[in-house]
């Protein structure tokens, strides 16, 4: 997927001019974020889990070679094949060349946000194999001319039942329906026709677990199971960060994912797959392949940012984030949209393609409230704010604005007194009680009015106050 976090801010601006677009996304609070909030009442040891799964998730990345090579082996005695790409390119080449290698000329995809990393579906149709998305929603982006995600768990939230109609009816030619049901029975007549013609599977990965050599994977719609049982081949791909050592690990964790991602307490469909299928077992593939994928993951750790391997991608973070629900995912420019993105893409891509993203916060602290492995993005937000500025590239006056309140602070006596002048002037500035426009600040008071302070400091209304 071509980066073009470059242009955050224009797109960041269309999105909030965009009515269709606003009215889409408020879908976010009245299911994803409220759901969330119920699932997590009913579980009263919820933090108890959390805090263990964070120990978990610690624990696995501190010796993540060591449990890499436990579950290469033993993924490769179940008769799988184990193959590890340090980048995304280096990833999409092996996936082609499994392709060519058992000449298959259909393959069947599940959502994998690792492979639009790989920017995978395009690699394959390059090499002359027909990839079809079989989650409804990359699905239907799929038909709409291959448009990216705007969600990692639900691509297609920033679309309407209207907009997927027609562009069911352009497809596939067939009379155009209203209701959910019917259109969700014409995608499945559809797609039923792909499953069965299909010579490979592609799938992610949600999990790995070291002991068993296995999978997980974690669905909805139940098309994981079709993409992995039909096939002659199956293809896992997923980030080196994603191995757990025990099946424990992985019970833990899976009280959280569901939960945090769509607020159920557990989802529809969760399959666990380890290696081919055996001589006495009656389906499954008959070649099953591991691609693992680096990618800017070594990276992290030992660093700064390592915290941000511990992400299960359940996207609690963009569901709560009020700059997500305002301007959705394709305004990132990348794979990762919300705040979690805000620190992986500058990290994965490099910091000068994605300056304004980890601008793309208020800060609020929300997504670290509700992650479930206490990720605390908003400080690592602002270490990427610090890095910006320590290389210079952020704008000359805003590092100019910057290096002036900073000389200012560490002076008492002359911080107060510029608060002194500050609030006076505001004072004057205002009119009627309103501030209508403000000098440096036109973001704020373009689409705002704000209220006059009251022209004393904190200090000194407090001081009056005790009076």
């Amino acid at each position: 997927m071509q980066v073009q976090s470059m242009h955050f801010q224009a797109r960041a601006g269309q999105r909030l001019a965009d009515a269709r677009l606003q009215k889409n996304l408020k879908k976010l609070s009245s299911k994803f974020v409220s759901g969330r909030a119920a699932a997590v009442r009913e579980l009263e040891e919820f933090e108890a889990i959390r805090s263990e799964a964070v120990r978990r998730r610690d624990a696995a990345l501190a010796k993540l070679d060591v449990w890499l090579e436990v579950f290469e082996r033993e993924a490769t005695r179940r008769g799988a094949t184990v193959l590890w790409a340090e980048t995304p390119a280096d990833a999409s080449r092996l996936v082609v060349e499994i392709a060519q290698r058992h000449g298959v000329k259909r393959a069947t995809k599940t959502k994998s946000m690792v492979s639009e990393e790989l920017a995978l579906n395009r690699a394959l149709e390059a090499a002359g194999v027909q990839v079809t998305e079989t989650d409804l929603g990359e699905y239907i982006l799929q038909i709409n001319g291959n448009e990216p995600p705007s969600h990692i768990i639900a691509p297609v939230v920033h679309k309407d039942k209207d907009e997927i109609s027609e562009l069911f009816e352009k497809t596939h030619a067939r009379p155009r329906k209203s209701e959910i049901t019917e259109m969700t029975r014409e995608a499945r007549e559809v797609l039923r026709e792909r499953f069965l013609a299909s010579d490979m599977g592609i799938t992610g990965g949600n999990f790995l677990v070291a002991e068993t050599g296995s999978v997980a994977l974690v669905t909805n719609e139940g098309n994981e199971g079709l993409c992995t049982v039909l096939p002659r081949v199956h293809v896992a791909i997923t980030g080196i960060e994603k191995v757990l050592p025990t099946l424990e690990d992985l019970a833990n964790i899976m009280r959280l994912l569901p939960r945090s991602a769509t607020g159920q307490v557990i989802s529809n469909y969760f399959s666990l797959l380890s290696g081919p299928r055996a001589a006495d077992e009656a389906d499954g593939p008959e070649h099953m392949y591991f691609v693992l994928v680096d990618g800017g993951r070594t990276g992290l750790l030992g660093g700064e940012f390592e915290e941000m391997l511990r992400c299960i991608r359940c996207g609690a973070c963009m569901n709560h984030c009020p700059v997500y629900q305002k301007i959705g995912g394709h305004s990132y420019g990348w794979v990762y949209p919300g705040p979690m993105g805000s620190v992986l893409t500058p990290s994965y891509v490099g910091l000068e393609k994605a300056l304004d993203l980890p601008q793309a916060s208020t800060l609020c602290g929300q997504c670290h409230v509700v992650c479930p492995m206490q990720i605390p993005l908003p400080d690592l937000l602002r270490k990427l704010r610090e890095k910006q500025f320590e290389r210079g590239l952020r704008p000359w006056w805003e590092r100019a604005a910057l290096r002036a309140w900073g000389f200012t602070a560490r002076r008492p006596a002359l911080y107060r007194a510029a608060a002194w002048l500050g609030v006076r002037l505001l004072r004057l500035a205002g009119q009627g009680g309103r501030m209508r426009q403000l000098p440096g600040a036109g973001g704020w008071t373009r689409t705002r009015d704000l209220p006059t302070p009251p022209g004393k400091t904190f200090k000194e209304l407090y001081a009056g106050r005790r009076r």
